[in-house]
């Protein structure tokens, strides 16, 4: 039964499929395989396992061989190529004047092209640049104009909760975040403190907002009027966490209750 195995290129990058073929491979283990840019370094992120029935007949590149010591040398060869690339790319965007910022540069493993990642607030032209890359590495050269969120999942960094960003150390793909999970979670909406090192709204919005989803199919709306010890009381706040109300007294003062203090009519769940 033929056998595939999950390859991944870059530390929280997405993962592969490849044919693992007869290699006895784990987690972890650094292997060489067949991408449609030629022969790539990767690491062993899922181990082999059966192909499911339902996978259809699409063919999968193949592993070639585990990395051997003369692999990881080409692959410290080419880090330094890189790095070369990305300073002189540097000085050439300078010279040309050119309003992009570059950030990160990869090379194919047998270092026949060169990638060049860039942000930019429009359009560059930069086909003077790439003749200049080309005359001095005698590769392929490719400019790949990203987002900055994109940015910041390649370059990595700490987030304001003082942890590796997630997009950087887990995240293989972003998820839409909105401001409405910012208000459903009671988050202040200043855009400094519910914002991520790239200027977008923290991804980490999306991770709770289910549960506060839930929660508030419990609780009254904004707004509603309920009955608090007899009283009739407006709902003005939520504890969705805590389980408690902030309301308003019809003598115009406000007291926080509990859930469980207060009868209102609740919407009835259909049943199926």
């Amino acid at each position: 039964m033929k056998k595939v195995v999950g390859v991944r290129f870059k530390p929280a990058g997405k993962v592969y499929d490849f044919d693992s073929g007869a290699f006895v491979l784990k987690h972890g283990d650094r292997v060489i395989v067949e991408t449609e840019q030629g022969l790539g370094f990767g690491t062993v992120a899922a181990p082999p396992a059966p192909l499911a029935d339902d996978a259809g007949d699409k063919p999968h590149k193949k592993v070639c061989r585990l990395a051997s010591e003369e692999d990881l040398k080409q692959r410290e060869i080419n880090l330094e190529t890189r790095r070369k690339a990305h300073a002189f790319c540097q000085q050439c965007i300078k010279q040309l004047e050119l309003q992009m910022n570059l950030f990160h540069v990869e090379s194919t493993f047998d270092a026949g092209k060169l990638t060049f990642f860039f942000t930019a607030e429009d359009r560059v032209d930069f086909r003077q640049l790439v003749k200049l890359l080309v005359h001095e590495f005698r590769v392929r050269i490719e400019m790949r104009q990203v987002g900055i969120r994109n940015q910041a999942k390649m370059c990595g960094g700490i987030g304001r909760c003082g942890r590796e960003l997630c997009c950087s150390l887990f995240m293989e793909k972003f998820e839409p975040v909105a401001i409405r999970m910012a208000k459903e979670q009671n988050l202040s909406l200043n855009p400094t403190k519910i914002s991520g090192l790239c200027g977008r709204l923290m991804c980490c919005l999306t991770y709770e907002n289910p549960v506060y989803q839930e929660l508030r199919k419990g609780f009254p709306k904004i707004g509603k009027t309920v009955v608090y010890k007899n009283d009739k009381a407006k709902v003005i706040r939520h504890n969705l966490l805590g389980q408690r109300l902030t309301l308003r007294l019809l003598d115009g003062s406000e007291v926080e209750a509990a859930l469980s203090q207060i009868e209102w009519d609740a919407p009835q769940k259909s049943k199926e």
